[in-house]
């Protein structure tokens, strides 16, 4: 049990108050729009009170205030996008400069709660609560050399990645998965069954029907209750999806500055990148591979850095997926986060299509904190089980259509004999959890006892 958080400082409350009032602004500074450009608006008279990531707030003429962010500047003008409907803004439109800090003030009541990007509650549970501290929701990572190393292993409770993907804590992991493969099902499983102190999930441009049946069916009121969920859907806009990856991470922090082991989930990185790509396109940012602007990969290590070990104590373990785009695992967003992250879980559709889930392909999924954080019975278990995976999938075709003949070759025959255990040790239901004790015990009483 992690010891009670101690009780805020009233002298601290107090100058955190007074820092506020003193962030006040004296006077109101104003614009007017000058035209409307798609799901842009030029800002007029005040471009040189304005930079890039300050926002203003836009009186529309059907009553509405629509909040802006500055993504650019053109012709001494400031460009700027909704978080919301464009609906009612045209040319004069007043447009308020707003306190540029973006922030946010988590607390341990968030658990149990969904939010949305803007950090507004969206369950219908009544107001938030707000802690005493701001968390800036665009932060930067803590510094590389004032990091803890990375600590043991932790229970995910999915046994296909406890044992030949482990995952420690303060690890960044990708999921990379085509669409349809699985990958909500397995984050469900893995923010019901984990070790962590704390789930920390944002569904980034989620299909609306699919928010609901995740919170309903996949995740539950075991998983929800040590959950705080950030939802942008994918009709909002992509101001909106953005920032509820910044959202997400800006929560993450806050209980990890509790110490506590947090497991942050976001569904899914591409889809940020995707946002990233529109915002830059639309200020006129020239598009790069395959149409993402170089933005895009300049903002990526930005996010998923902040995932990692504490200073002192807590860590954030970083589990994000990719969609990979045509089931092509180079497309640009893959390779980038391939890059970034301290390994990958490969879903596999041919897989899926046999219908074994989760459909991890072992082979091709790889962490990089193995085999340092294992013992060396463990990886003396998990070397085995790959070499066989290995060489039954290096003659899988030949195996299918009987072209092997049985007795050719030991290495081969024991291979053909491991193989559907194997193969149904990394089958698991999504009401069944493993523990990192249970799984390596049940692949070793498959490697010690091969079926006839």
């Amino acid at each position: 049990m992690l010891a009670q958080t101690a009780k805020p400082d009233p002298e601290q409350i107090y100058s955190a108050i007074i820092n506020e009032i003193e962030q006040l602004e004296d006077r109101v500074v104003y614009g007017r729009i000058s035209a409307v450009q798609g799901m842009l608006v030029e800002v007029a008279g005040i471009p040189q009170s304005l930079s890039v990531g300050d926002r203003c707030e836009v009186s529309a003429r059907n009553g509405r205030d629509v909040l802006c962010e500055v993504i650019g500047f053109r012709d001494g003008k400031a460009l700027a996008m909704p978080f919301h409907s464009l609906e009612g803004i045209g040319p004069g439109c007043k447009a308020v400069i707003q306190p540029s800090q973006t922030s946010c003030r988590p607390d341990n009541s968030w658990l149990g709660r969904v939010i949305d990007a803007m950090g507004e509650p969206v369950d219908d549970l009544g107001p938030l609560g707000e802690g005493h501290k701001a968390y800036p929701l665009r932060a930067s990572p803590p510094p590389a050399h004032a990091r803890a190393l990375v600590g043991d292993k932790i229970d995910l409770g999915v046994r296909a990645i406890n044992t030949f993907v482990s995952c420690c804590r303060g690890q960044r992991m990708g999921i990379f998965a085509g669409s349809g493969v699985g990958k909500s099902v397995l984050l469900s499983m893995l923010a019901k069954y984990t070790k962590a102190d704390v789930n920390v999930i944002g569904l980034v441009g989620e299909r609306g029907r699919e928010v609901k049946e995740f919170l309903a069916e996949s995740l539950g009121e075991e998983g929800l209750a040590r959950s705080v969920v950030v939802v942008a859907t994918s009709d909002e806009s992509p101001l909106m999806r953005r920032q509820a990856a910044f959202q997400t991470m800006a929560v993450a922090e806050y209980f990890r500055d509790q110490g506590k082991d947090v497991l942050c989930m976001i569904d899914s990185v591409t889809r940020f990148a995707t946002a990233q790509r529109e915002i830059g396109l639309s200020a006129g940012e020239p598009p790069a591979s395959k149409g993402y602007t170089p933005t895009v990969f300049a903002e990526l290590p930005k996010l998923l850095e902040r995932a990692g070990p504490g200073v002192k104590r807590g860590s954030i373990t970083g589990l994000f997926t990719v969609l990979v785009e045509g089931d092509d695992d180079n497309e640009p967003v893959s390779d980038a986060v391939r890059g970034i992250l301290d390994g990958h879980i490969v879903l596999d559709r041919a897989i899926a299509h046999r219908n074994r889930f989760p459909a991890v392909n072992i082979l091709r999924s790889i962490s990089r904190t193995m085999p340092d954080c294992n013992t060396d019975d463990e990886n003396s278990l998990v070397n085995r089980a790959r070499n066989y995976l290995a060489t039954y999938e290096d003659m899988a075709e030949l195996i299918r259509i009987g072209a092997y003949r049985q007795g050719s070759d030991p290495v081969i025959d024991e291979a053909i004999r491991y193989y559907p255990a194997l193969d149904a040790f990394f089958a698991q239901g999504k009401l069944e959890r493993t523990t990192l004790a249970e799984g390596y015990e049940q692949l070793r009483q498959i490697l010690d006892g091969a079926p006839a």
